[in-house]
């Protein structure tokens, strides 16, 4: 269900209070989100991930790089 900030009667937040609405949604979806219980095969999955980062810490791609990276996608 898409919703707009007009729609919810939002559009004339001022840029500091859209993010502050923001910031306290997205810890209301973390906390959510901590309260359900993982699939054991994801469970596992991470756990395996985390392992192979544990033991190569040089494996895989900087977090610089990756936000770089993302920097040079076009919005759509």
């Amino acid at each position: 269900m898409a919703q707009t900030l007009e729609g919810l009667g939002l559009g004339s937040l001022t840029l500091a209070d859209r993010l502050a609405l923001a910031e306290e949604l997205w810890g209301s979806v973390h906390d959510a989100l901590g309260k359900i219980p993982l699939d054991s095969s994801i469970r596992d999955e991470l756990l395996r991930r985390a392992s192979l980062a544990d033991s190569d810490p040089h494996r895989g791609v900087r977090w610089e790089v990756v936000l770089a990276g993302l920097a040079l996608r076009p919005i759509k």
